[in-house]
């Protein structure tokens, strides 16, 4: 099963055996314990429900405490749902990065890095206005439309929120497993701040995963 929930730990470089350096991150992923399968006669659709994380009782809210007690599973601190068939894996069944090897190519999953409120150069990549000194207008949005709408038309660029959001990014290589260690180091920049939350898929676009 190529599907498993990690943490990042950041980047760095490993050599390759023709003496390449490459840029990887490194993700701390599993072991992982299948919590719930989800059926399609059940549930509607086909789903396996992951756990990352050990997590004490006490520190679970009492929705939470009762799913894990009527699952019979050991309660963990991270859920994750992966959409598709799994006929192999049952519930109780332990994912790591064994199922991982080095040249697979996969889909990371994760929240981006908040930046707070920007601007719309940085938000959107905007031009901004002239740059001499007469102009008064140097990263100032321009016009928003109609100015009897009283409101901001949707799907206008304008300043606002920026990061925060869930961001995939396709198609990636495994470049090396530790399985001792349980560490994924894949081939560029994955989403997320160091320590953040990921998940790992086989790729869904492309040729073979």
């Amino acid at each position: 099963m190529k599907q498993i929930i990690g943490r990042k730990l950041g980047m760095t470089n490993i050599f390759t055996d023709d003496g390449r350096s490459v840029p990887v991150t490194v993700i701390e992923a599993g072991p992982c314990s299948v919590v719930e399968r989800r059926s399609a006669d059940r549930h509607g659709y086909e789903a396996v429900v992951l756990g990352f994380e050990d997590a004490k009782i006490k520190q679970l809210t009492k929705p939470m405490r009762g799913r894990f007690e009527k699952l019979n599973t050991a309660p963990k601190s991270v859920l994750r749902e992966f959409r598709g068939a799994s006929e192999d894996v049952k519930a109780g069944d332990v994912v790591t990065v064994a199922g991982f090897a080095g040249g697979d190519r996969i889909d990371v999953i994760g929240t981006s890095k908040g930046k707070g409120f920007s601007g719309i150069i940085k938000r959107w990549n905007g031009s901004g206005g002239g740059a001499s000194h007469g102009s008064m207008i140097h990263r100032q949005p321009a016009s928003n439309g109609d100015t009897n709408a009283a409101k901001t038309v949707k799907g206008s660029r304008r300043p606002g929120l920026l990061g925060r959001d869930r961001v995939t990014t396709l198609n990636l290589e495994v470049v090396r497993t530790d399985d001792e260690r349980n560490l994924l180091m894949i081939k560029g920049a994955v989403p997320g701040p160091r320590d953040g939350i990921v998940m790992v898929r086989s790729r869904i676009k492309g040729g073979r995963p």
